[in-house]
């Protein structure tokens, strides 16, 4: 029984490195470190990649010409390649109105759906030059509107690496893998992505990012993994529903 147990625990713990704001303007020196991190331990990553990147703070930050060939490299090491917004830039405004109440400047919040789905294609089709098939999204900022969920099911993505809970999920046809805090932390049970911004790090957080690796690389997960074990667990429902009220709660009051 023991072992059952524990085979169980183990099979619904991990952790998905999510790296944000991948594009053609960054932190390539870190970004070069992390890579070195992760083939040595045998992790592979998800990158979001900001297909046509506008943003104007990111524009400031090193420009690596041969961007999509590191891009597919990644890809051909079966590093996942997801889409993270279209430009990157924010337009709009939600006022906690959001799906996930974060509130704040949004990308897409807001727009028709026409409007929605045709910054999706565009961003989709700057992969598709380059013979890249995306299947999961995250918006920046976190922020999404149910016309946001639309366009992205008309596009066949249907994986968000968003949202609450200590158990990736299942709704309205769409798997929602949460993330929860805003640095690397690994929870003693369930299953969550990070939100990794190399582009603020210095040396010190490399290292701190560097000792969590070797700490806890035998239980960092893929998003084929994630797929292949996530199912509609009446348990984690109930769990994930209690961590998604409390933590709206509290961020109701910031």
């Amino acid at each position: 029984m023991f072992n059952s147990i524990n085979k169980i625990y183990s099979k619904y713990t991990g952790l998905l490195i999510r790296m944000d704001d991948i594009c053609e303007n960054m932190n390539w020196t870190l970004m070069d470190k992390c890579e070195v991190l992760f083939d040595k331990y045998k992790i592979k990553p998800l990158l979001g990649v900001i297909p046509a990147n506008k943003d104007p703070e990111l524009l400031t930050y090193p420009k690596e010409e041969l961007f999509w060939d590191k891009v597919t490299n990644w890809k051909n090491k079966g590093w996942e390649i997801t889409m993270h917004g279209c430009n990157h830039l924010y337009t709009q405004k939600s006022d906690k109105n959001d799906v996930f109440n974060y509130g704040g400047d949004s990308e897409f919040y807001g727009l028709e759906f026409s409007k929605q789905l045709s910054k999706i294609e565009s961003g989709m089709s700057e992969f598709q030059k380059r013979q890249i098939k995306i299947r999961s999204f995250f918006a920046p900022n976190h922020i999404y509107d149910q016309n946001t969920f639309e366009a992205l099911k008309k596009k066949d993505i249907k994986i968000i690496i968003d949202g609450y809970g200590l158990f990736p999920f299942y709704k309205d046809d769409l798997l929602f893998i949460p993330q929860l805090f805003y640095r690397e932390i690994f929870l003693p049970f369930g299953i969550q992505s990070t939100q990794i911004h190399i582009n603020y790090w210095d040396k010190k957080d490399f290292e701190r990012f560097e000792n969590f690796i070797i700490k806890h690389h035998n239980k960092i997960v893929d998003l084929d993994y994630i797929i292949d074990i996530t199912d509609p667990n009446p348990t984690q429902r109930i769990i994930n529903f209690v961590v998604e009220k409390a933590l709206k709660t509290v961020r109701s009051f910031k």
